[in-house]
């Protein structure tokens, strides 16, 4: 399958930490665990977060215990709403701001979620006859996410994301049809902790899966469907993810791999996999 890139790799849809207010730093919480070493609510900046909105310890998070962090991906949501959304005025800037500014990150972090699987849809040639629909539903999303904040605390992200799943399912269908063989179906499966080494894999529906701690590794995983699954702690080391539908950085960072693990391109290799 071609590993084409031009939709989800569009700048719209990438973390851009240097134009964002350090938005997932304050507006969400998080609790003490193996992913955080310190409780810390909603609307609270993190102590570690500087007068420019960067982490000052963005390098050593997970030496830190803040593992949590590494994990984490706005797809864009964080500079779009500080520049667009709040016109590049600060909760710094202006505090009677900054409630509406947490409120609406998160929404906005989902809806540019549901862009970065319908932009990866769109790049699937295979997909073509979903295009159309596929291409008014990113329209439709990406117009909603420059809205007001009024107008985004008022989305119904559920019932869009029941309206987009749909073609997503259609575009991984056709998708997987070109692939030879007979494909898989673990579409919702409690998969946590299972031996799949060495699986063969290759097209098959992991959509939804629960693949907490699951050996995969030395996986034929190309072009399986892994939208939404959740790869906590999943061994990928060896593992061919080359054509992956729906895959993204999180997923990937949330696992472990090594250097024989084939990541599909715009994903990077985590710089905390073994070598």
């Amino acid at each position: 399958m071609s590993e084409r890139t031009s939709h989800a790799a569009h700048p719209d849809l990438q973390a851009d930490c240097g134009s964002c207010f350090g938005l997932c730093c304050v507006a969400l919480p998080f609790s003490r665990s193996s992913d955080f070493p310190v409780n810390k609510s909603a609307g609270t900046p993190c102590g570690n977060l500087q007068e420019d909105f960067r982490c000052g310890i963005h390098e050593r998070l997970r030496d830190k215990g803040y593992s949590g962090c590494t994990v984490f991906d706005c797809f864009g949501a964080g500079q779009k709403v500080s520049q667009v959304t709040f016109e590049g005025v600060s909760w710094r800037e202006e505090p009677d701001s900054a409630r509406a500014m947490y409120e609406v990150f998160p929404v906005v972090r989902q809806l540019q979620e549901l862009l970065k699987y319908t932009a990866q849809a769109l790049d699937l040639p295979s997909a073509r006859p979903a295009h159309r629909d596929l291409r008014r539903a990113y329209e439709q999303i990406d117009t909603l996410t420059r809205d007001t904040a009024q107008t985004l605390l008022a989305v119904d992200v559920d019932a869009l994301r029941g309206e987009v799943n749909p073609l997503l399912l259609r575009a991984s269908e056709l998708a997987r049809a070109a692939v030879p063989g007979r494909k898989k179906n673990h579409r919702g499966a409690n998969l946590i902790g299972a031996k799949l080494s060495g699986a063969k894999l290759r097209g098959s529906s992991m959509r939804g899966a629960l693949l907490i701690a699951a050996d995969l590794s030395d996986a034929d995983l190309r072009d399986a469907d892994l939208i939404g699954a959740d790869m906590r702690d999943t061994n990928l080391c060896g593992a061919d993810l080359r054509g992956a539908l729906f895959l993204t950085q999180p997923q990937l960072n949330a696992a472990r791999g090594d250097a024989r693990t084939k990541v599909p391109q715009p994903l990077k290799r985590p710089s905390h996999w073994a070598a």
